[in-house]
């Protein structure tokens, strides 16, 4: 956890986030890193490691703020597609900060790696941990979620949203495979879902 690394990792990883968004994965080194932080380079592969320790704890370091971040979110007393909806906005941040693309290299590097599979279920673990209490309470609120439980209903939306990252990282269109249009989507079912049996009524009452 980030309450276990130093200052001077900080600054490393800080760092190794501006390079991320300037010069994303393949351009991203520790030289690099180095040169932006204003350290030796001797410091990265003290504190880091190679290439791959960097981009196994930026993704750690990445991760931990945007679980936080969305956590917050979550707790907000909004309506759920209101906040599914903001999680879509999210997307469109984490795109351009060069985390989802880390995220989809590690799971990939994962198929072969066990070391670096373990890394990514250990971050991937937090965000579904969340989803199933969001899924809970959604579950209380609404009188239950179908057949669905609420592990099952967070393990679908995060599949959804990984899903979604991949098919945008490959730079498929939305005039081919709508995937930001269909998450919106999804958050206008939620709204339907959440306003119940007088939605159709509730135009007739202006």
């Amino acid at each position: 956890m980030s309450s276990n690394r130093s200052a001077t990792a900080i600054l490393l990883l800080e760092a190794a986030q501006r390079c991320l968004e300037r010069h994303g994965v393949a351009g991203l080194s520790t030289r690099k890193v180095a040169e932006e932080a204003g350290m030796p380079l001797s410091q990265i592969h003290y504190h880091l490691g190679s290439k791959r320790g960097l981009l196994l704890a930026l993704l750690a370091f990445q991760n931990e703020k945007l679980l936080a971040r969305q956590e917050a979110m979550f707790a907000q007393p909004q309506p759920l597609w209101q906040r599914w909806m903001k999680a879509c906005d999210y997307l469109e941040d984490d795109l351009s900060s060069g985390y989802v693309r880390v995220l989809q290299e590690m799971i990939a590097a994962g198929w072969a790696d066990p070391e670096i599979a373990a890394e990514v279920r250990r971050n991937l673990r937090g965000w579904y941990r969340l989803l199933t209490e969001v899924a809970a309470e959604a579950a209380e609120r609404l009188g239950g979620l179908g057949p669905l439980e609420p592990a099952e209903a967070a393990a679908l939306a995060g599949h959804v949203f990984l899903g979604a990252e991949a098919i945008i990282l490959l730079g498929v269109g939305e005039e081919e495979m709508p995937s930001r249009s269909a998450l919106r989507k999804v958050g206008e079912l939620l709204r339907a879902l959440e306003a119940g049996p007088d939605r159709g009524n509730s135009g007739a009452r202006g």
